[in-house]
């Protein structure tokens, strides 16, 4: 273990947090522009070009079915990357993933539509989408323990905020980008419009591996590959056995804020523009205008999960969530843009309240040595019954109510109750010695004090 004489002093340790902190921000922005560009375009136009024999219900619920797809693949790039990452390091990690997702993505912008190729056309945009969902679900745990295991203590919250924040950065770029070329003449935007979105992935993928490479490997992760029990076991299976409460307390407490983020940003473009008949840019405008507030509420919320605590911040959010899921769609559905702005800023408000203190939330959670794995099992797996489905059975209750909105409402409740449990019964993390293992989970391990001692 490092002496305190070795360690840098506070002024370098200042400037290096901050260069990690951008490096994983712009990294993970990329990424998640890669991935967000699939859920505007499944919403809008892929079941126009890949599924045009089908009614046009139907032809959404299969566009927003190959949307959840790249969600089925998230867990195994958590269990093959959080694997990897725990036995050979952060770093490398993050730029396996990038590329992955990148080319993935270009890949999309290459393919050829129903029209020219049948049945090949879909077949080939599932297979890029699982490579899509394969690479995202090793990129979150790697940006995140990048950012918080540099972080101080006493700023994990804050800090650890900066890669969730490239959700809404690569969210508002992906949506921004589509909608300057969706103003295109419909004819010209289905030929070739969409797809320049895609190709344009190439040059970001550039620009995010060199500043990744830039950055140095995590202090945790270097300390503990110096200990004598840096390859005592496969950190998969020893987080499954030593972790599994951990792993579904964080599956749980996942459920609201990734279930509901994709009805108010992806399912609520397809609810507008064809339940409603808005105009596409209305409702992209909104998302657009909700993604800026996303950008600025979660650094805010993760540094007030410094001070007060991530569960109290957190639960926070899903109680938001909760009481919005009626008067979302009320505003909505008055068709006026100023109030539909409103509903989608409300509702992403409440989920900043839960995505800001989540990095360092998830990643206190577990012990360095299966962190990344953990952190990653418990992430990602919840995305495929959350977020992966919450657009397609969004779009399925919607019909089975004769367009009425009610039902998702209740859909979104039921999420938000899954959390407020998981939260409740989780400890409380925010003052634990995150460089020690994590202690095993036991039912008197929920105290709240969050302290974290060394597992022999």
């Amino acid at each position: 273990m490092a002496s305190d004489a070795a360690r840098p002093p506070e002024a370098h340790q200042t400037t290096s947090i901050w260069k990690v902190a951008a490096a994983s921000f712009i990294g993970t922005a990329v990424e998640w522009y890669d991935f967000f560009l699939y859920g505007t375009a499944a919403a809008l136009i892929f079941n126009k070009l890949f599924f045009p024999e089908f009614d046009p219900l139907v032809g959404t619920l299969a566009a927003f079915a190959t949307f959840a797809v790249g969600f089925v693949a998230r867990p195994l790039g958590g269990v093959v990357f959080g694997h990897f990452g725990d036995k050979l390091g952060r770093k490398s990690m993050l730029s396996a993933t990038l590329f992955i997702m990148g080319l993935a993505t270009f890949g999309i912008g290459l393919l050829p539509t129903y029209e020219s190729i049948g049945v090949g056309a879909p077949a080939l945009l599932v297979l890029l989408r699982l490579l899509q969902g394969f690479g995202l679900g090793g990129e979150w745990g790697g940006a995140v323990l990048m950012a918080v295991e540099h972080a101080p203590p006493h700023r994990r919250g804050f800090y650890g905020s900066w890669p969730q924040m490239g959700a809404p950065a690569g969210m508002l770029v992906a949506t921004g980008v589509f909608a300057i070329f969706s103003r295109l003449p419909d004819d010209q935007f289905l030929a070739w419009g969409w797809r320049v979105p895609f190709l344009l992935s190439i040059v970001l993928i550039g620009i995010g591996a060199f500043i990744r490479l830039s950055v140095a490997e995590s202090p945790a992760f270097q300390q503990h590959k110096s200990s004598e029990d840096s390859n005592r076991k496969l950190p998969i299976i020893e987080v499954l056995v030593t972790y599994p409460r951990q792993i579904l307390l964080a599956m749980g407490a996942r459920f609201a804020e990734n279930g509901v983020y994709y009805v108010i940003t992806a399912f609520v473009l397809t609810y507008g523009t064809e339940q409603l008949q808005l105009p596409r840019a209305t409702v992209l405008n909104g998302v657009l205008v909700a993604n800026v507030v996303h950008l600025v509420a979660i650094p805010l919320f993760g540094a007030a999960s410094d001070r007060f605590g991530r569960r109290p911040v957190y639960l926070g959010g899903a109680v938001g969530c909760a009481l919005l899921a009626f008067p979302f769609f009320w505003l909505i559905d008055t068709k006026a843009t100023g109030l539909i702005w409103l509903a989608i800023c409300l509702g992403i408000i409440s989920h900043a309240a839960m995505y800001g203190p989540q990095a360092s939330f998830f990643s206190e959670l577990f012990g360095t040595r299966v962190r990344y794995s953990g952190a990653s099992l418990g992430y990602q797996f919840a995305s495929v019954f959350a977020g992966g489905l919450s657009p397609l059975i969004a779009t399925w209750l919607l019909h089975s109510s004769g367009g009425k909105p009610w039902p998702i409402s209740l859909y979104i409740v039921g999420l938000s109750l899954v959390t407020l449990v998981s939260v409740y019964l989780s400890a409380e993390t925010f003052r634990g010695n995150i460089a020690e293992p994590a202690p095993a989970a036991s039912s008197e391990g929920n105290s709240g004090d969050g302290e974290q001692r060394e597992v022999a």
